[in-house]
């Protein structure tokens, strides 16, 4: 075993030694989070350290939320972290898979290692078995883009299969019928062709409101773009063939500052001529928005009561302190511009509806406006016992809604329920025995990291792993041979969590989406090679600079 050194100010570990703490360090984390894989995954309870009367509780079984609140030290468990946080913003889903088979995987690789095996010739077999995976996982693809019918009930499987693991999995049906409106909303046709915009695919256009009180079966999706805030004072509730200028601009200035300067007159008289000129600014302002042709005002900041006054007696509403995100999906939706300067209207984009109207949720009012210039804008109203619960309905909510934009863009959809890591570990088993040398040994190992997947998630379920998965790779060794299976159905074979059994996930409904699939596969495997690759490890300090 290589021993550990000081070289200069680094330390350097070597050998064997950095390869095992790479290993454990990146195993810690892939078991971190294996007990939240699946339908039946357990969660885990985030608690914030610091100030104790100020303690944030976060409650969720999202692998890249749990793991980006975990401070990691360990380099190769920093690896499994960005693999988590990469999948999380490419797809939407699959980081626990994808942390939990890279741990897989180093697990298996560090067997082979003991056994003397050298570590490129695993990443041969592997680069190999990834290969073989691929190109089974491709020949499973379904594509039902052509069919407007089918493939929005391939949209519905997939965003109810990405919710069965969630906590939405009580209401999974009615949140996946949400989450398909409101994509295919973005979409603007509502239907299913492969070739889609990426301008009309942001998400952005889907605003997301949580409101605590009542039950998740009590959210709605509402067409259009709802503002969390409410009409001013003695104006109109409802506004149609609504002008919006929307801006970033003080509001505030019709009160003199005395505050930090000094004023010296000689009469009280003096005090109000000040005061007047300030008001005088600000009407002169207030006039300039209202000669844009407006007749709805929308502000970033406050707007103090002497220039409400203003735009109330105009006929123009104005909606102050709207926070900066929500004006920028306001901008986004009503197809203006967020100004901060008024003197030249001509160049100032503004925003444009149908009505505006409000609406109460709960015991609260809101403004809502519907005929937007963006006509795909929705916002989905999310309802609630509680902020955990709402805060975690609301990840899981957006893990749907990514996973279904990219099906959108890479319209193939595959089986899911562990069929897909069985149907690929059983193809590179297949061509095992046609490679020579200890390559083989390596694709054997891949194949075996595959099939715990599915083992993982029977026993999160409490049933018994090694019977369901010996049942499940003995029906997929019989697809398509003879008697036993004619149709081939057999190749369709998964886990069925309800029942504690295998079924056919074709006939269950249980789909996921294949490009995120194909990326689980690839960037597992891709950040497993990287770690096994590691030989030294060498902790230096930033080079100090030369004083002279």
């Amino acid at each position: 075993m290589a021993e550990d050194s000081v070289v200069g100010n680094a330390e350097v570990m070597k050998g064997e030694n950095a390869r095992l703490s790479s290993f454990v360090g990146a195993i810690a984390i892939a078991d971190l989070v294996k007990t939240t894989l699946g339908p039946k995954g357990m969660d885990k309870i985030l608690q914030s350290v610091g100030d104790p009367n100020n303690i944030k509780i976060t409650i969720t079984n999202d692998g890249a939320t749990i793991l980006r609140s975990v401070p990691v030290e360990n380099p190769a468990a920093k690896v499994l972290v960005e693999i988590a946080r990469i999948q999380d913003e490419t797809v939407g889903d699959g980081t626990t898979s994808v942390t939990v088979l890279c741990g897989e995987l180093l697990r298996e690789a560090e067997f082979l290692i003991n056994q003397r095996v050298h570590p490129m010739i695993v990443i041969q077999g592997w680069r190999q078995a990834v290969q073989v995976a691929r190109a089974a996982l491709d020949a499973a693809a379904v594509d039902n883009s052509s069919d407007p019918v089918a493939f929005r009930e391939d949209l519905l499987n997939i965003a109810s299969t990405t919710l069965s693991s969630k906590l939405l999995n009580t209401e999974k049906s009615h949140f996946a019928t949400l989450a398909v409106d409101a994509v295919l909303r973005l979409k603007g046709t509502g239907t299913g062709t492969g070739d889609v915009s990426k301008s009309m695919m942001n998400l952005d256009y889907i605003q997301v409101i949580k409101k605590p009180g009542g039950t998740l079966a009590d959210s709605f999706l509402e067409p259009g773009f709802i503002l969390d805030k409410s009409f001013g004072v003695g104006q109109p509730k409802r506004v149609e063939n609504a002008k919006i200028l929307i801006a970033n601009t003080p509001m505030d200035t019709d009160k003199i500052k005395i505050y930090g300067s000094r004023v010296r007159v000689d009469s009280m008289m003096k005090v109000a001529e000040i005061e007047e000129a300030e008001k005088q600014k600000m009407r002169n302002k207030c006039n300039k928005i209202i000669d844009h042709g407006i007749n709805v005002f929308v502000n970033r900041q406050l707007i103090y009561n002497f220039p409400e006054q203003i735009f109330t007696s105009k006929g123009v509403v104005s909606v102050e302190h709207a926070d900066f995100d929500g004006i920028e999906r306001l901008a986004a939706v009503t197809g203006g511009e967020i100004t901060s300067t008024f003197d030249k209207p001509e160049l100032v984009q503004l925003g444009e509806c149908k009505l505006i109207d409000e609406i109460m949720i709960g015991e609260e009012k809101l403004m809502r406006f519907s005929g937007c210039k963006a006509g795909h804008a929705c916002s989905v109203v999310l309802r609630g016992a509680s902020s955990h619960l709402l805060d975690e309905a609301e990840r899981s909510l957006h893990d749907a809604l990514c996973v279904l934009t990219e099906t959108l863009k890479e319209t193939r959809v595959v089986c899911g329920g562990g069929c897909m890591e069985m149907m690929m570990a059983n193809a590179i088993d297949e061509q095992v025995p046609k490679v020579a040398g200890k390559a083989a040994l390596a694709m054997e190992s891949f194949a075996r990291a595959l099939r715990k997947l599915p083992a993982i998630i029977a026993d999160n379920g409490g049933y018994d792993s090694s019977d369901l998965v010996t049942k499940l790779r003995a029906a997929h060794s019989s697809a398509g041979k003879g008697k036993e299976d004619p149709d081939n159905t057999k190749r369709f074979t998964g886990l069925d969590m309800r029942t504690g059994n295998i079924g056919n996930m074709m006939e269950l409904g249980i789909r996921e989406s294949y490009k995120s699939k194909l990326q689980v596969l690839i960037s597992a495997a891709e950040a497993a090679e990287m770690i096994l690759r590691v030989d030294d490890i060498i902790k230096a300090a930033p080079r100090e600079r030369d004083r002279e």
